[in-house]
């Protein structure tokens, strides 16, 4: 096991959190997309170089995982999803009738992304160290899409040392990424 101090007598060395939101657009009803590249640059320009990076959905339909970016294991996970929350099965949800307003007028009928969402989860954290995540051999960070096309967001925040002082540089501004494609 490695140790790192959290708090030294190195005056260079500060405890602190960078925190973004990314906003993305998907491109289908239910996809993974690859966001680990956009995590591991979110760290490197964050200046952090120990800690942790927590990833978080901020919408009810999608979720965030890890696991293996293999285009037969996402095709698996797609088709269980189906089958665990079927997409035309009855949902309460749905029952727009039934709901209580005000429902914005486009309000779409998604129990079944609800459903999913749930068994997902809506965050990870990744341990950061050396200023790089410490994701295993097959490991990749997906935001999963369950109830697409629409707009998204993302919210990043990487909390530990910084090897010198953080300045406001540092604190990325709001990104977006249109052009982020879904694996499966």
């Amino acid at each position: 096991m490695t140790t790192s101090p959290m708090f030294n007598d190195d005056a260079r060395s500060e405890f602190c959190m960078v925190h973004d939101m990314v906003r993305l657009r998907t491109r289908r009803g239910q996809h993974f997309i690859d966001i680990t590249e956009l995590v591991h640059q979110h760290v490197r320009r964050s200046g952090l170089t120990e800690g942790i990076v927590n990833i978080q959905t901020r919408h009810t339909t999608t979720g965030v995982i890890l696991n293996e970016n293999e285009p037969l294991l996402l095709q698996d996970l797609e088709r269980l999803f189906e089958q665990w929350a079927p997409r035309d099965a009855e949902y309460k949800h749905d029952d727009l009738r039934a709901r209580r307003p005000p429902l914005p007028p486009d309000e779409p009928r998604n129990g079944h992304a609800h459903a999913r969402a749930v068994v997902l989860g809506s965050s990870e954290s990744v341990n950061v160290l050396g200023g790089r995540l410490m994701l295993g051999r097959w490991q990749s960070i997906f935001f999963v899409e369950l109830d697409g096309p629409r707009e998204r967001e993302i919210s990043i925040a990487v909390m530990g040392i910084a090897n010198g002082p953080v300045t406001a540089r540092a604190v990325l501004e709001t990104t977006r990424h249109a052009g982020l494609r879904g694996v499966s």
